[in-house]
């Protein structure tokens, strides 16, 4: 699969803050996860990567173009920021319309095209779009903001927490756009701090903190890179105290605890460790009524790999 953005050693510093540090990675075509808490560096990067700031040092590559030197180039990426600055007297088909424009398309071209891409984000169909946008909901913002940078039909789609301050039902429809960009072959790079909120449409993350990457890859193969780490497995069982006894003495097992719902065990080898627990349910006839890990996601993975 083609790279589409590439980085070597890239960093950015504003004075004598380091907001990126030495971040070498590859994003090939698809949905990919920016993550990090607040102030980890991902709006710098983002910033870097559609060309609205140069690095400090390092090399950075999108779409094949260096992104700060080739406006022609800006076309063939759409960008939603955070933060809101909005023209709040303008309609939402206005504001998408006039992106439209700036685009390259012809007025009615560009009138059809913004009109297509608010009902795309479900805003046409509550005839919001027609409102004044200082009339919206954060939700309302948050779809006003993607559609202008989808409007142009863009290889590139870099969105900036688009899901910060959206009602349950906009993060849905907005998850759901996500998909389907993917699905049709866009690439995606979504940042957030919320990190099971990217879980939800994508396997593919890159994990940076302090301006530092992490970890990249599939929450598998992030996981992978912290097995010295206990990964915990609950189980619910009628005799826990029975199980117990057994799984104590399973090489994979680093410990056992017994729960008012069953038992909480820690392991350092997952796939063995899960392997073993069938196994010894079928031979001690124990049932095992449910098994669930609190540490297979995402939030798990971010706390070991910052620790400390």
């Amino acid at each position: 699969m083609t790279a589409v953005i590439t980085t070597e050693r890239l960093s950015r510093w504003y004075g004598q803050v380091i907001a990126l540090n030495d971040v070498s990675v590859t994003i090939e075509q698809g949905i990919v996860g920016l993550l990090g808490p607040n102030g980890a560096g991902k709006s710098t990067f983002l910033r870097l990567v559609v060309g609205l700031m140069r690095p400090t040092s390092g090399a950075l590559r999108v779409l094949g173009a260096v992104p700060a030197d080739e406006i022609a180039w800006r076309r063939r990426f759409g960008y939603c920021p955070e933060h809101d600055n909005f023209y709040e007297d303008m309609t939402g088909l206005e504001f998408v319309e006039t992106f439209a424009r700036l685009s390259g398309f012809a007025a009615g071209d560009a009138r059809r095209a913004a009109a297509k891409t608010l009902d795309r984000v479900r805003l046409a169909e509550s005839d919001y779009a027609k409102k004044q946008i200082r009339q919206y909901s954060k939700g309302m913002r948050q779809k006003v903001k993607i559609a202008q940078a989808l409007v142009h039909e863009p290889e590139l789609v870099v969105l900036d927490e688009p899901l910060t301050g959206a009602d349950p039902v906009s993060r849905h429809e907005i998850n759901e756009l996500l998909k389907e960009l993917g699905r049709a072959g866009h690439t995606v790079v979504v940042s957030s701090h919320v990190l099971h909120e990217v879980e939800r449409v994508t396997q593919r993350f890159i994990l940076i903190d302090k301006g530092r990457l992490l970890a990249e890859g599939t929450v598998g193969e992030i996981r992978a890179l912290i097995d010295k780490h206990p990964h915990r497995i609950e189980l619910s069982t009628p005799d826990p105290r029975g199980l117990a006894a057994r799984l104590v003495a399973e090489p994979t097992v680093v410990s056992v605890n017994i729960t008012e719902s069953g038992l909480t065990l820690e392991t350092r080898e997952a796939d063995g460790c899960y392997a073993a627990i069938g196994r010894l349910a079928g031979e001690s006839g124990i049932p095992v009524l449910r098994m669930v890990s609190p540490d297979n996601n995402l939030d798990a993975v971010f706390r070991y790999l910052t620790r400390g």
